[in-house]
């Protein structure tokens, strides 16, 4: 069977430097310089995630063209970045519903809201309480490749060819270097070859696959059960 995946609660940090929603602007800004991070979660007293402050809403402070009181020609998003200029505790400061994540998704589910959302980084929460027990940052999802070559091979021979697809790893040639998977050989059929590439690209740490596999048959190809039908050049077709 195949090892299990690498999730966000393997990546993440989970010592959090948090604030409370009346955190004054003068010590949120002490604490992310102190503990140097970019972000800080603000949570309630049950450690639920309320939001969050980064760096970015903080130096709308220094915006001076966000000095002063909203004006009707404003539109939402300038509203909004006056009123945070304006902000002097984390309630008013933070970026809020908070975008978060469960602590057993997939990297890859964690890069896609990063994306979609466009943030930098999550807060890990219990799914059932609310609470939060981390946070991943997109250099967090990046550790994964990182991973030595040598055990990237190893994964893709032992779990992926053999206990997976219960293929003889010896039949594959598979060939890392710097994250790229190289795979030469002859598979039965050239769905197998799709599927185990496939596979190979979801193991952690492979950056990209070479696949050079070749396949003795197209299980692709429609075919029909239907009795051979013979015609002779002198009568009606014969079944």
């Amino acid at each position: 069977m195949k090892t299990r995946s690498v999730c966000v609660s393997d990546v993440m940090t989970r010592t959090v430097v948090s604030v409370s929603a009346f955190t004054p602007f003068k010590e949120i800004v002490r604490r992310m310089h102190e503990y140097r991070v970019s972000a800080v979660p603000v949570v309630d007293e049950d450690h639920t995630v309320l939001g969050l402050v980064s760096e970015g809403d903080l130096i709308l402070k220094q915006d001076a063209h966000l000095e002063g009181a909203p004006r009707a020609l404003d539109g939402a998003h300038r509203r909004r970045d006056r009123s945070r200029a304006a902000g002097r505790v984390a309630a008013e400061l933070m970026t809020a519903p908070a975008i978060t994540i469960g602590p057993d998704a997939t990297l890859g589910d964690a890069a896609r809201l990063m994306h979609h959302r466009t943030v930098k980084r999550l807060p890990v929460v219990d799914p059932a309480e609310g609470t939060i027990l981390g946070i991943v940052s997109r250099a967090d999802l990046l550790k994964v490749f990182l991973r030595d070559d040598a055990e990237i091979a190893r994964e893709v021979r032992e779990d992926v060819i053999r206990r997976t697809l219960w293929i003889d790893p010896y039949t594959i040639g598979i060939v890392v270097r710097d994250g790229i998977v190289t795979m030469e050989g002859q598979v039965e059929h050239r769905d197998l070859r799709s599927i185990i590439e496939r596979l190979v690209l979801e193991t952690e740490g492979v950056v990209a696959v070479e696949n050079r596999l070749t396949y003795l048959a197209d299980e692709s190809t429609p075919h029909t059960d239907a009795p051979f039908l013979w015609v002779s050049p002198t009568s009606k077709a014969v079944r």
